[in-house]
């Protein structure tokens, strides 16, 4: 179908006569008149009409069939679409301490952590998993205990999702690591893609671990999967799904007991649906899909 405004030009008239003055307000009359749209179709079928598009295209506001994304972060097909649910584990000692906690397994789930992973529970409880995934270390293996708790598939631990390792940083107060390593510390807060000890540049390694994770987690039999891990993974997991660099690592924000949700077509791309909900955090709110 083509269509085709009918433009007017409206002339602006200043220090008329009168008799000019009555022209000109009759002309301008006239071009306020209802501005016309001529149509014609091509198609066989007739023009498209509003019942037609919510029929065909099922007007959700996401994009149709999800035929193409961004990348392939498999970069094979998939069996079938999937959708994974990433959940950020719940306050742990060291959160509330302020210490640095990175790959250490020292840190463990406050009591107010555990009530966040049970909100996260129930929050959760609608939707089908066809399977749990979660780091081993105990803060996030913790909040995946509670949450798969009375499903019926055993938890798989993934040592791709755990937390980026920071080496002599961990277990440092915050506020200690930038008064005894104020370099690296700097580096890890304001331009973490080149903080680099001992050889090692953590995050660049955790952008690969990352994508090692979502082939793990992709490849697995089924459709929906849960997956519970740390803050700093969770961002590269989100960032390498969209195609983003660890340049925009602190981009992204997450909180404990935060809940995204991605599909994914069956080229492997990725669609990111929803990032950071928390409103089970403070309300009994249930997510239906």
């Amino acid at each position: 179908m083509v269509c085709e405004a009918l433009s007017l030009t409206i002339p602006f008239f200043t220090n008329l006569a009168s008799n000019d003055a009555k022209l000109a307000t009759n002309r301008y009359n006239l071009c306020r008149s209802t501005p016309r749209i001529r149509c014609s179709s091509s198609s066989a079928e007739g023009p498209v009409t509003a019942d037609k598009l919510e029929n065909d295209y099922a007007l959700t506001g996401s994009a149709y069939d999800f035929e193409r994304g961004t990348i392939s972060i498999t970069r094979e097909s998939l069996s079938s679409p999937k959708k994974v649910i990433l959940v950020r584990h719940g306050l742990s000692t060291w959160n509330e301490e302020g210490r640095v906690q990175g790959s250490s397994n020292l840190s463990v789930l406050t009591e107010a952590g555990v009530k966040q992973a049970e909100r996260c529970r129930h929050a959760l409880a609608n939707m089908h998993f066809d399977q749990c995934f979660s780091s081993p270390i105990s803060r996030a293996k913790t909040t995946a205990e509670v949450l798969w708790q009375g499903r019926e598939e055993p938890l798989v631990f993934l040592d791709s999702l755990k937390e980026a390792h920071l080496f002599f940083l961990e277990g440092m107060k915050n506020v200690d690591a930038k008064v005894i390593y104020p370099k690296e510390y700097i580096t890890w807060r304001e331009d973490p893609a080149n903080f680099y000890v001992n050889g090692v540049y953590p995050l660049r390694r955790l952008w690969a671990t990352a994508r090692d994770a979502w082939r793990e987690i992709l490849f697995t039999p089924g459709e929906s999967f849960l997956v519970v891990t740390h803050k700093s993974i969770v961002r590269a997991l989100i960032c390498t799904a969209l195609g983003l660099p660890p340049e925009r690592f602190r981009s992204i924000d997450v909180n404990n007991g935060g809940i995204s949700t991605f599909v994914f077509n069956k080229r492997g791309e990725a669609m990111l649906k929803s990032l950071n909900m928390t409103a089970h955090m403070y309300s009994d709110h249930v997510y239906l899909s």
